[in-house]
């Protein structure tokens, strides 16, 4: 679905195939990871390539994140603090990698368990993950494409996080959430679940508008009154097709 912005030059369009699947998180839940095979029982999940930051000011905001944890929070804290969290080179920044995988990433056996340290921290502070984790982190599994036209009027796409958003790496991933059926096992829509992600990704008027398109179409119970709509049946995302 599309909608102009209310604000500025601008059209947004959006996914609703997937917001309204029942795509969820299954890290340490049966994820296989990003490897070239299975390795659930790693419980890498999407972190075993470091994380590409989107530029300074998301660097910045993990460095200051990093020097926030404790020992007891993040596994590689000490190598972190000596040799740095961010590594740069050929233009482009992303963290630095230890024993494998992301530098943030505590590894199964941590006395705290395995998952991202800075995730970790936020679920203790009581404060939104999104104020710590890099945007590419927070983002997954949705993905925000900003298209400026001829006229310089942009269009916003806001759709899931595929395979070929990688690269050329992304083809080599044994198994990818998104098209993995294993993964669409949510109890509520993924509109819900990645509320305060969507919200960052398109601000607050965009996203009052998109929740209210997306609640008139869900389905009407039998026995309504008359002359409601009748009840709008969602398509199926292709994971769970196939």
């Amino acid at each position: 679905m599309s909608f102009p912005d209310p604000d500025e030059p601008r059209t947004w369009v959006f996914d609703v195939t997937f917001l309204e699947s029942a795509w969820t998180c299954i890290f340490g839940r049966g994820c296989e990871g990003v490897l070239t095979g299975p390795a659930a029982e790693q419980q890498q999940g999407c972190c075993s390539y470091g994380a590409h930051l989107s530029g300074a000011e998301d660097a910045e905001r993990v460095e200051r994140a990093a020097a926030s944890l404790t020992d007891e929070q993040w596994q590689f804290r000490r190598r972190g603090m000596r040799q740095g969290v961010i590594r740069r080179g050929g233009g482009q920044l992303a963290t630095r990698l230890a024993d494998g995988a992301c530098i943030f990433l505590n590894r199964s056996g941590w006395p705290g368990g395995p998952g991202c340290a800075l995730h970790r921290a936020a679920l203790e502070r009581g404060v939104p993950h999104l104020d710590l984790k890099p945007d590419v982190c927070w983002q997954l599994p949705l993905r925000r494409e900003d298209h400026v036209e001829d006229d310089g009027h942009v269009v916003s796409t806001v759709r899931q996080w595929d395979r070929r958003h990688w690269g050329d790496g992304g083809a080599e991933f044994h198994w990818w959430c998104t098209d993995a059926p294993d993964a669409f096992v949510g109890g509520r829509p993924a509109h819900e679940t990645l509320r305060d992600e969507l919200i960052a990704l398109v601000g607050r008027p965009v996203h009052r508008r998109l929740v209210r398109y997306l609640r008139a179409r869900r389905p009407i119970p039998c026995g309504s009154a008359p002359g409601m709509s009748p009840s709008v049946v969602a398509v199926p995302h292709p994971a769970v097709r196939r």
